[in-house]
């Protein structure tokens, strides 16, 4: 039924849940499984020598997360990548032809998450597949 499936993986509790999720849909499906991870932009007008400071920094965790997320999963194709993570999972899903996007959900709570939602909710509400929610 599956044939390409999207981990979006954060590290989190949820992640590693939604992990363990894509790997047995991947071994149940035979499915190709691709794993991303997004990472905050770094800001511009922090200048030089501090956005590249800070950029490596980031690009180092954000690494060292996908490292973990494809240790859980086993074979996967992974990649990291820049801005908000809900544009940055649609942007995925659109460009290797997911038919399911699995992810775990981490609601901001409280009035902050009415107001701004979370990233799990961004991606079900715009999705170009069914997405699979681990708790």
């Amino acid at each position: 039924m599956f044939k390409t499936i999207l981990l979006a993986y954060d590290g989190s509790e949820h992640g590693k849940k939604a992990a363990h999720l894509a790997r047995g849909l991947k071994e149940v499906h035979g499915a190709r499984l691709f794993v991303v991870h997004a990472y905050e932009p770094v800001p511009d007008y922090l200048g030089e020598p501090l956005y590249q400071a800070l950029l490596a920094q980031r690009l180092e965790r954000a690494e060292e997360v996908l490292r973990e997320a494809l240790a859980l999963v086993g074979e996967a194709e992974g990649e990291v990548l820049e801005g908000e993570a809900a544009e940055a999972i649609l942007r995925a899903a659109e460009a290797h032809g997911a038919d399911l996007i699995v992810m775990g959900t981490r609601g901001l709570g409280g009035l902050k998450g009415v107001f701004l939602g979370s990233q799990s909710q961004k991606v079900v509400a715009h999705a170009p597949c069914p997405v699979l929610l681990a708790r």
